[in-house]
This record gives structure tokens, sequence and C-alpha cells, in this order.
């Protein structure tokens, strides 16, 4: 057996780390085994999930560049302790310039993963910047999983990456009307037209302007209702502004759910204004499940695999935004799922290719 160390933020639900235990509980664990340092002391959603299906965590401290030695050393003492990790898998975009670099260092096989297509802003955006730099020699393999998280972390140039689809479990996305009625009935919205999103809530996702599209929705359409998915800092900045643009009785907070192939069923529509996105999990799990989606311009175009998605600026104005999704409503809701597997996002294909190159790579370096 093979065992792979994936270096992440930290396991609690979003899009990366879903795409990670997709693939994570469809490859054949007789064959590669997941083990994970995460950059967090705290318990995560995916923590006992992973225990369960053999995996091991690590936790290293978290990168603020004022303990950046202390981080050397933490890794430097991890790789002389674990010899067992041959590949490191890495799915950050700033810190695995150092601990990528340690890796190579002690001999391992480092991969790099971008996720992502802008350094974000602030403190944290101007690390992100510094530390991409000559960000290509850190690295032995470069996985991307757009063209647009390509160009943003190894730069205009690279031509040695390798894009790793975003995959599900397209099964399970297949929209079920049985399952349409569960959700509905469950917020009590059966006569609603439902507009969705699922996203974590900070800076990048733009639930600001979802707000104010939905607000201006609404006026058209007094009978629709938002859902949104996912926890965040912001979260209660939110909750502010649907309380004083009194539109509250008709915004649903569900929280971080585990459900979400269930709750798409219930959405009329996704919608997904990002400031940036490398390629989005959730657009892939909403496709699968049928919907239309109103995506930022910012998000790549190889992210529509079925048709059904639209992109617009965020120089519109949220009254166009609104304008365009009663434009896109109704529809006949159809199956996808051949689409999905046809354009390579099942899980099971992305597992099956990684899985080879694992076992080829570990097998070089025995």
């Amino acid at each position: 057996m093979t065992r792979v160390l994936m270096v992440v933020h930290e396991m609690n639900r979003g899009g990366i780390e879903n795409f990670i235990m997709n693939l994570y509980r469809t490859v054949d664990k007789n064959k590669i085994q997941f083990d994970f340092v995460v950059h967090t002391q705290e318990k995560c959603t995916f923590d006992d999930e992973i225990n369960e299906l053999g995996g091991l965590i690590y936790h290293c401290p978290d990168y603020r560049v004022v303990n950046h030695f202390q981080y050397i050393a933490w890794w430097n003492k991890f790789f002389s302790e674990h010899k067992e990790y041959k590949i490191v898998h890495s799915h950050l975009d700033s810190s695995a310039n150092i601990h990528l670099r340690i890796a190579k260092k002690h001999n391992r096989i480092a991969i790099a993963h971008s996720h992502n297509s802008n350094d974000g802003v602030g403190l944290k955006g101007l690390v992100k910047s510094v530390l991409k730099f000559n960000f290509n020699s850190c690295c032995d393999y470069k996985f991307v999983c757009s063209d647009k998280a390509a160009r943003w972390l190894f730069g205009k140039n690279a031509t040695d990456t390798k894009i790793i689809n975003n995959g599900i479990n397209s099964e399970i996305y297949t929209y079920d009307n049985a399952l349409r009625k569960k959700v509905l009935d469950e917020f009590a919205i059966n006569d609603k037209f439902v507009i969705g999103s699922v996203a974590r809530f900070n800076h990048q996702k733009n639930h600001q302007f979802i707000i104010d599209v939905f607000y201006e929705y609404k006026k058209n359409v007094p009978n629709a209702v938002l859902i949104l998915v996912g926890d965040g800092d912001l979260k209660n900045e939110i909750l502010e502004k649907t309380n004083k643009m009194n539109i509250d009785d008709s915004v649903i907070f569900t929280g971080v759910r585990s459900d979400i192939f269930e709750l798409l069923n219930a959405f009329d529509l996704f919608i997904m204004p990002s400031f940036y996105e490398g390629l989005p999990v959730s657009v892939i799990e909403a496709q699968a499940s049928g919907l239309k989606c109103l995506l930022s311009d910012t998000i790549t175009k190889e992210v529509d695999i079925t048709g059904n998605v639209e992109f617009m600026s965020l120089e519109k104005s949220p009254k166009e935004w609104a304008e365009k999704i009663v434009s896109m409503l109704p529809y006949e809701r159809k199956n996808t799922q051949q689409k999905i597997i046809d354009a390579g996002y099942d899980i099971k294909s992305t597992a099956e290719w990684l899985t080879d190159f694992y076992i080829k790579l570990a097998e070089k370096n025995s």
C-alpha cells in the first residue's frame, strides 16, 4: 500500500475539502491510503470519517510569517520521523512554497495543486503573493483544477501542468423529485421559487452581492426564497443585512450541511457571483443536479460542462442580474449525469487516474 500525505489548511466542508474526500472515499484503499497534515489544532468536520477510512491526521502550526522558523523546524522534524511518506500532495497555494521545498530536501516527491485564481485581499493576500515567488521550483509535479488556476500559481508560460478535474459522485447528485419534495417540506417552501448558493461566508464568495440581487429579484417574484448553505466569518454580517433590508423572512441560512446533494434538488437556480475561483466543485454539483447556474464572469468558462451555465460581469447592477434570473426561469430539469461523466467530472475516473499515478511514483522512488 502507498500512503500519500495530503497537506491542507483544515478538513472542514468546503470545495477543496469536499473534492479530497470524494477522492478519498473512491480510491482503492488496498492500494492507496491518504494521511493528512492540517494547519489547525482544532477538530474538523471530516476528522472522524478520515479516521474511519484508516487515515491519520497530523497537526502542524498555521503559517503566520512571524513563526517562519518554527514552521520550518516542524516540517524538518516531521520528515525526519516519518520516512513512510514518499509522496507529498499539497493543496495549499502559499506555505506550500515552504513545506514542499523541505519535502524535496528530504527526497520526497512534491506535488503542488492549484485550486484558486487570485491572491485575495488584505494582509493574507499580500503574504500569498510574496510566497508565490519562484513557486515552480518548489515541486516536482504541478496539478491544477483549471487553466486560470494554472496561470495564477505557476505563471502564464507554465506548460507542464496537469488538469485534475474536480470530480464528484455524479450518481448521488442526479435530480430526484422525491428529494426535492422532502427538502421543500423541511423548509415549508413548497410554493416558492428557490434561488440557492453553497459557499463559505467570506469576501471571495461575495454574499453581499447575492443579497442585493435577491432583493431585486423578489420585487419581480414576491414568492421567491433564497437558501444560503455554509458558514464563515461574514455570516453574521449577511444576517444583519437581510434584517435591515426586511427580507430576513425570505432568506434561509442552513449552516453547514452534509446533504448538499439533497438540498440542490430544491433549488430552481444556483448563483455564485464570486470575485475569483479556481474551478468551484459546487458548480459541478449544481450542474449534476440539472440546475441552471448564474456565475460571475471571473469564474473560468471551463466550469460550464452542461450548457446550463450563464456568466455575468460584476460590473452589472444587482437589478440586471435579477432580470437575468427572470429570463432563465422556468425550465425543464433534465438528467445531466452522462454529461458529467463524458466531461470527465465523475470522481471514479479521477480516482483511477490518480491511483495509477501515485503507485507509479512510489515504485519509481522505491
